[in-house]
């Protein structure tokens, strides 16, 4: 089974970051992604699960954001909103960041849970037991540019600030919570208008895709919504501001190509514990067990997955041109990645995340491009 392989001639998520604020002239940042522009102040929006793909099936329904669709990015594996986010807030890979999956394996720790930083499964608050700028110790794109002398906001929901997540990828910037859509807009225009830079999250369109679908009705509805949230922000962009929209990863609605790994025994032999999620899986393997999980997973799955070893992962350039010693325990011994539509469910131990519709995770087109979209104000002439 040939293995998919990250394009490096493709701008990767990591890039936009340190490329808005080279275009703002701050040091320590060199440009990744050419952005000719004059700027004064910018704004880096992700848009949750708003897929390059999808954008482009549905751009009857989102105009403006249409109307700057630029170059498609990547987001690498996995392409899930740990990573994702990961990536906006250090510029790296997963393979260097450490945010390699929705769920996976901390030595001494054990499964946890990146977006709520608790135990995989269950709800104790791990941000003691495993401190975030511990977990994720390099220097965030936030923290260089503060330090640079640039006025930094992370513009997101109020109930993550000072989450275990937020502490490890997104902190150097002066947090600011939000509510609404229209919150939200308001926060951005307020800094493009100051000249400083801010990192804008919106989650909405990913939270209606895994509930009834990407392109369904409601999401369809929601993108509309987005729209607005965008076009309120373009027409108030002030003279040299810019904004640059992204997403974390696209989405696919599961068929009926799916295993319930919680009831397949043989999934289990020779297996210490499972992480990551649906359309991404971690297998960490008892000493010895290796080879005979290997075996056994690609027997069972199939044509649903590839399923590989760490080290041809890591080969295949899945997580990045380098993983970090301290990252490299983190990834399972067997890497199991959703081919198609298909999906590895845990009814029993993921009730909720086995019974969505849409999903994202793995290396398809659909999970794997995003859209880079930006609008710009040039200064007016002197």
């Amino acid at each position: 089974m040939d293995l998919p392989r990250p394009d490096p001639g493709v701008a990767h998520l990591a890039d936009v970051a340190p490329s808005v604020l080279a275009a703002m002239g701050t040091a320590g940042f060199t440009p990744r992604i050419p952005l000719p522009y004059d700027v004064a102040g910018a704004c880096v929006l992700l848009v949750d699960g708003l897929g390059a793909d999808l954008l482009d099936t549905y751009a009857a329904d989102a105009p403006v954001l249409a109307s700057l669709r630029g170059i498609s990015l990547q987001v690498g594996f996995p392409a899930t909103t740990a990573a994702g986010l990961a990536a906006i807030g250090t510029g790296c890979r997963s393979g260097e960041h450490g945010m390699v999956g929705m769920t996976f394996r901390l030595p001494d720790v054990g499964v946890v849970n990146a977006l709520r930083w608790s135990p995989h499964p269950g709800a104790v608050d791990l941000r003691e037991r495993a401190k975030p700028e511990e977990v994720q110790p390099r220097a965030t794109v936030f923290e260089t540019a503060a330090a640079a002398g640039v006025a930094v906001s992370v513009i997101s929901g109020a109930h993550f600030a000072g989450s275990g997540l937020t502490r490890a990828v997104l902190r150097g910037g002066t947090y600011v919570g939000v509510h609404t859509m229209g919150d939200l807009a308001s926060t951005v225009r307020s800094v493009l208008a100051d000249r400083g830079f801010c990192y804008g999250y919106h989650g909405d369109l990913d939270l209606v895709g895994h509930l009834h679908g990407p392109g369904s009705q409601a999401w369809r509805l929601q993108l509309r919504q987005v729209d607005k949230l965008v076009e309120s922000i373009v027409e108030g962009l002030p003279s040299g501001g810019l904004l640059a929209v992204v997403a974390d990863h696209g989405m696919v609605a599961l068929d009926e190509n799916v295993v319930d790994l919680d009831v397949t025994e043989a999934l289990h032999d020779g297996t210490e514990a499972i992480g990551g999620e649906v359309r991404a899986r971690h297998i960490y393997t008892r000493d010895g067990a290796l080879e005979d999980v290997l075996a056994t997973w690609q027997t069972v799955l199939g044509e649903r997955a590839w399923v590989v070893t760490r080290d041809e992962a890591i080969d295949a350039g899945w997580f990045g041109e380098r993983v970090s010693d301290a990252v490299r325990p983190r990834i399972g011994d067997v890497i199991a990645a959703a081919r198609g539509r298909a999906g590895m469910l845990r009814r029993g131990t993921e009730p909720v995340e086995s019974s969505l519709v849409g999903q994202h995770g793995s290396l398809t087109s659909a999970e794997q491009r995003i859209p880079l979209l930006i609008a710009h104000r040039a200064p007016a002439a002197a």
